[in-house]
C-alpha cells in the first residue's frame, strides 16, 4: 500500500546552519543561520519574465543587504552552450520563488510501482544474495517493468532539467532493513553506476550520527548530529532515502549553484573570477589514495565544453589550511566564500524541506547545493535519525574537466566516476551505520 507522508511544504529560514565558522570546526547555531539569511537583502535581476521576487522574511532593522553595482554587460547562455563568467539561463538556475508553491518536482509512486519494487526485492531474496553482497544486484537482477522507465525519467530531469527532485512513497515502514536496502540499491541501479562513499568502502552510507567529533578535520559530518553547510558530494548525483526523522532538526536545504554564480557575476564580477581561480586547495579529510596529497586543487565555477559544473565545500577549503605547505586563503577568497554561503542560503535562492520516511531525494552535484541543520536525536539509538545515500553516475552526464579526477577518485568516465578510492578499499554493503 502506498503510503501518505508530508505535503510537500516549505518553512522559512529557520531550525538550519548553512555556513561554518572560519575554523571549520563547530557547527553554528540556529541564530547564526538566521542572521546568514537575513543579512543578504539582493535584487535577483533574472531575465526570464516568470519569475517573481520572493517577499524576504526579514525585518528592515536586520538588513546589511549586498549593495554592489551588477554588471550589465554579461552575456547570457545555456547548458551546453555556456561561454565562461556568462549569465545561465535554463531550469538549473531556478529561484525559490518559483518552486516554493509547486510541487511537480514531488514523484509519487503509484501502486503499481510498489508491487514491482515487492516482486523485485522478492527475487534478490530467493537468489540468497548476502547482504554485503546486495552491490553486486544488477539491473537484469531487478526488473521494474512500468517504475524502471519512471525512475529514469527522473533522473534525466536531475541531470538535464532543474537538478533535483523527491520521490515519495518507499514503503520503508514495512520492510526490513535489508529488504530497504535492496530496494534502495535497485532503485539506484535505474539512475547510474553506484560508487564508494568513504574509505570503508561503503556503496550505500549511512546518514546517521554515531557519536563521532565533529571538531575532529577527520571527521566526516554525516557520521554526526552537526550542521552541514552548503556544499556538493563526490559523485554526479546524490540520493538520499529518509527512513526516520530525529526527534527535533536536521532540516534539508538545497539551492541552484547555477543561480549563486549568476547572482555573483551579476554583483561581484571580481569575486566570479576568483572562484574560477586554480588556487583552491581542498582537503581530503585523510581519505588519501596511494600516491597523492592529503589535499588537491579544484576550483569552485569550473567551464568545460559549453557547461559549468560548481564544486563547492568550504569547509574543506578551510580544512586544507591545517597543512603548512598548502598557500594561506587570501582575502579575495574569504570574501568569495562569505558571498557565496550568503546567497545559497538566502530566501531568494534557498528551499527548505523535512525528509520523511520513504522519501528520496535526488540532487546533482553540479548544479546545485545542499545543506542540513543541526538536529536532537533520541537517546535510544534505534530510533534516532537515519538515512541512506547513493553517489551515483548517470550513464548521460556531461564531461568534466580534468581538475575532478582528484576528488572523483579516478578517470571521469561517464557513466563510471566519482566516489573516495583509496589503497585496501573493499566494495561491500552494511546494513547499520559505523
Amino acid at each position: 500500500m502506498l503510503q501518505s507522508t508530508t505535503d510537500g511544504s516549505h518553512s522559512g529560514c529557520r531550525d538550519g546552519s548553512c555556513l561554518f565558522l572560519a575554523n571549520a570546526r563547530r557547527a553554528p547555531s540556529t541564530q547564526a543561520y538566521r542572521n546568514a539569511c537575513c543579512t543578504n537583502e539582493f535584487s535577483l535581476r533574472r531575465r526570464s519574465t516568470d519569475h517573481t521576487t520572493a517577499p524576504s522574511s526579514c525585518s528592515a532593522e536586520s538588513n546589511h543587504g549586498i549593495n554592489y553595482s551588477s554588471s550589465e554587460d554579461i552575456s547570457d547562455g545555456q547548458m551546453g552552450s555556456v561561454e565562461p563568467f556568462s549569465i545561465i539561463e535554463g531550469p538549473e538556475a531556478w529561484t525559490a520563488e518559483q518552486y516554493k508553491h509547486r510541487s511537480d518536482w514531488i514523484n509519487v509512486l503509484s501502486p503499481q510501482h510498489i508491487a514491482e519494487l515487492d516482486a523485485a526485492i522478492a527475487g534478490v531474496e530467493r537468489k540468497g544474495v548476502p547482504s554485503a553482497q546486495i552491490h553486486t544486484v544488477s539491473k537484469e537482477d531487478f526488473p521494474l517493468p512500468t517504475l524502471g522507465p519512471y525512475l529514469e525519467a527522473v533522473r534525466n530531469e536531475v541531470v538535464s532539467g532543474r537538478g533535483f527532485a523527491l520521490i515519495r512513497g518507499v514503503p520503508v515502514d514495512r520492510y526490513s532493513r535489508r529488504q530497504t536496502t535492496i530496494a534502495y540499491w535497485g532503485m539506484g541501479l535505474y539512475w547510474g553506476k553506484a560508487s564508494s562513499n568513504n574509505k570503508k568502502g561503503h556503496m550505500i552510507s549511512h546518514i546517521k550520527d554515531i557519536g563521532q567529533d565533529p571538531s575532529n578535520p577527520l571527521t566526516r559530518l554525516y557520521a554526526t548530529h552537526a550542521a552541514q553547510p552548503f556544499h556538493n558530494d563526490s559523485a554526479d548525483i546524490v540520493t538520499l532515502l529518509c527512513l526516520r526523522n530525529a526527534k527535533s532538526g536536521g532540516l534539508s536545504s538545497w539551492s541552484s549553484s547555477v543561480s549563486v554564480h549568476n547572482e555573483i557575476l551579476r554583483t561581484r564580477p571580481d569575486l566570479a573570477e576568483v572562484l574560477a581561480g586554480p588556487h583552491w586547495f581542498y582537503d581530503r579529510k585523510g581519505e588519501v589514495p596511494p600516491g597523492k596529497k592529503p589535499y588537491f586543487l579544484i576550483p569552485v565555477f569550473n567551464y568545460h565544453e559549453g557547461y559549468l559544473s560548481v564544486n563547492y565545500s568550504d569547509n574543506y577549503f578551510l580544512l586544507s589550511q591545517r597543512h603548512a605547505e598548502v598557500p594561506r586563503l587570501t582575502p579575495a577568497q574569504y570574501e568569495a566564500m562569505e558571498l557565496f554561503n550568503k546567497l545559497a542560503a538566502s530566501d531568494e535562492l534557498r528551499l527548505d524541506y523535512m525528509l520523511q520516511p520513504g522519501e528520496i531525494q535526488l540532487l546533482s552535484n553540479h548544479t546545485q547545493l545542499h545543506a542540513r541543520s543541526d538536529f536532537v536525536d533520541y537517546d535510544d539509538i534505534d530510533l534516532r535519525r537515519h538515512l541512506l545515500r547513493l553517489w551515483l553516475a548517470p550513464p548521460n552526464e556531461r564531461a568534466l574537466p580534468a581538475v575532478y579526477e582528484d576528488i572523483y577518485g579516478g578517470p571521469l568516465t561517464i557513466g563510471s566516476r566519482g566516489g573516495i578510492h583509496v589503497e585496501g578499499t573493499q566494495e561491500h554493503i552494511v546494513l547499520e551505520a559505523e
